[in-house]
């Protein structure tokens, strides 16, 4: 065992199979102590059992490292704060929460239900929301943390999943609003949108060209926890494999102005920027000024 993650308790939700399987035992082997969420159901969300998160329980512990079983369901409140409960009364903190759990119904949109939308919403979004919730309340009491939701490079988009592309959007806007907001209180919040084979991955009507394994997002996520990552906040990180990319901020790149001040269609464009490496909140860096500013008794400019 390594000591990567010595001395923290982490939870992963949807960490029964598949990559947060993959991120559980990759914490244990760290040094970490592992609180294993999953719902047990199946891609679909359907037929929930206990076993497969006792299962990676009993994994961590043959290979020597503690864990301990959660198998609520995450898109409730009340299953959110289970996961924090179980962590601080098993093991007295909480150090890192990852947010896996996600399940899948595809339809074209036109065709899609308010029972396919949903149940894909509430488990991707509000799952991850409840998660964060609960857990930023206990961080911010200890002066640090970690939150690391999952998306997927599906939030740009996607033919047959807009409920499960609208809610890795999502994701995206909530670590970046939890990234501003707790970041005076030392919690991170970054997201990682994979790419690796999984029983989710396995329906992909094409073969991808950049593709790893779940051992792949789970180093990733072992950085992200460390504390060698304290300074890394508000980013979306993309793990294909041999790949390792950063996805750009949300910014405005540049401005045109009409004469008489009208617009046609034609005279609209649209630039979406691509970069590699670190790419700075410009939100967050006015943050830090205003409130440095404020500590020294100055007004902070609006």
């Amino acid at each position: 065992m390594g000591n990567f993650l010595a001395g923290k308790v982490i939870a992963v939700t949807g960490s029964g199979r598949g990559i947060g399987r993959a991120v559980a035992l990759a914490a244990a082997a760290e040094g970490a102590r592992v609180v294993v969420n999953d719902y047990g159901v199946s891609v679909d969300g359907s037929s929930p059992t206990s076993a497969v998160a006792e299962g990676v329980v009993k994994e961590i512990e043959a290979a020597g490292g503690e864990a301990v079983a959660v198998a609520d369901d995450v898109s409730t409140m009340a299953g959110g704060q289970r996961i924090v409960d179980v962590a601080l009364a098993s093991f007295g903190r909480l150090d890192g929460v990852v947010c896996v759990a996600g399940i899948l119904r595809e339809r074209m949109l036109f065709n899609m239900t308010e029972d396919e939308w949903d149940p894909v919403v509430a488990t991707h979004l509000k799952g991850t929301f409840t998660v964060f919730r609960a857990a930023s309340a206990v961080m911010r009491k200890q002066g640090g943390g970690t939150l690391i939701g999952f998306t997927s490079g599906n939030h740009q988009g996607s033919v047959s999943q807009a409920n499960y592309s609208a809610a890795k959007g999502g994701v995206i806007s909530l670590v970046r609003s939890a990234a501003l907001g707790l970041n005076k209180y030392g919690v991170t919040a970054n997201a990682v949108a994979p790419v690796a084979r999984t029983r989710m991955s396995a329906g992909v009507p094409m073969e991808l060209a950049e593709i790893g394994e779940p051992e792949d997002v789970a180093a990733l996520v072992v950085y992200l926890l460390s504390d060698r990552a304290r300074e890394i906040t508000g980013q979306v990180y993309t793990v294909a494999g041999a790949k390792l990319a950063v996805w750009a901020q949300p910014r405005e790149l540049r401005a045109a102005f009409s004469e008489d001040g009208a617009w046609t269609p034609e005279g609209i464009a649209a630039v979406l920027p691509e970069s590699v490496g670190v790419d700075p909140m410009p939100m967050l860096v006015r943050l830090e000024e205003m409130e440095r500013a404020a500590a020294r008794g100055e007004r902070p400019n609006a």
